[in-house]
């Protein structure tokens, strides 16, 4: 039967990992590991988050910073140690989304990862990480052949361009991948994790979309990207014309929560134009929506 269904799953582009005892009591957090934009914030690493459950944990997203944010953030979520990165489910190829993925691919293998990292991804995710293995080959081979201790097996990758639906399934956690719109991107995903105790939804980047509104549904987190509505008022034409396009105000944020209806809504990967704060992003949130709000700052737990 296990391998009827594992044939099945592989058919559709399912993957299922083995199955170990079915989680008691799973305690499942979010960490965003970085909350930032392509600006150059010192404060702000690349936008990466982690779905942490039973000590495992699932990124999405691999912006500049992500295994040292990861390390730091492992002092106090043993699963966040470099040696355990092992998965990322990528919501679209832009360069500040994936900065961090030969840093993921590498690093925690110098580190004694010996697993291969797994990445699910739009279509161009198997090209993107074939072409960095080759960008890498001579770090690769100095390392294996040249003299240094090294396993040979954790500089692997195992990529997939996936389509929406299932793309993942363990003892801890189903993933879905779900179409949103991030203007000319011809193919961008938002994720929705399910574990025994709690439903998270990441929207990655997006202009407003009613599959948020779905995939949510009154779920327990919901990750948002966001950009401060007032701000853009003072945009010239040709940047206001972008981010119309490709990203969601403050404004078309809360009526997607107010309708999605989460237990917590949290933004992340803020623009903030012009001076404005957290505490600005929050005041133009709460002008329509009154469900309970925070803004992400690198490395929050939520």
């Amino acid at each position: 039967m296990r391998s009827r269904l594992l044939a099945a799953a592989a058919a559709i582009g399912i993957a299922i990992a083995p199955l170990s005892a079915s989680p008691i009591g799973a305690q499942t957090a979010l960490i965003v590991l970085g909350t930032g934009t392509p600006n150059a914030d010192p404060d702000r690493s690349g936008p990466a988050v982690a779905i942490v459950v039973n000590g495992h944990a699932y990124l999405v997203d691999a912006g500049a910073g992500i295994v040292r944010r990861a390390a730091l953030a492992a002092r106090t979520t043993p699963a966040l140690a470099v040696a355990k990165l092992d998965i990322v489910f990528l919501t679209h190829l832009h360069s500040d989304h994936t900065l961090g993925l030969p840093d993921l691919m590498l690093s925690p293998w110098v580190l004694e990862r010996t697993k291969p990292l797994r990445v699910f991804g739009p279509k161009g995710t198997t090209a993107m990480t074939d072409a960095l293995t080759k960008a890498y080959s001579f770090d690769i081979d100095i390392r294996l052949r040249g003299g240094e201790p090294s396993n040979k097996t954790g500089y692997k990758t195992e990529a997939r361009d996936v389509k929406p639906g299932i793309v993942y399934k363990d003892s801890n956690v189903t993933v879905t991948a779900f179409p949103v719109l991030h203007g000319t991107i011809p193919q961008a995903f938002g994720y929705r994790f399910q574990t025994a105790d709690r439903v998270i939804v990441v929207s990655g980047d997006t202009r407003p979309s009613e599959e948020i509104v779905r995939q949510c549904s009154g779920c327990d987190v919901l990750l948002h990207e966001v950009y401060s509505a007032d701000g853009f008022k003072k945009r010239t034409p040709d940047w206001q014309a972008y981010h119309s396009s490709f990203h969601t105000s403050t404004t078309e944020l809360a009526d997607i929560a107010s309708r999605a209806k989460p237990k917590l809504l949290v933004m992340y990967h803020q623009l903030y134009f012009g001076g404005t704060t957290d505490a600005d992003l929050l005041a133009e949130i709460a002008r329509t929506y009154k469900g309970p709000v925070k803004s992400a700052q690198d490395l929050g737990k939520y």
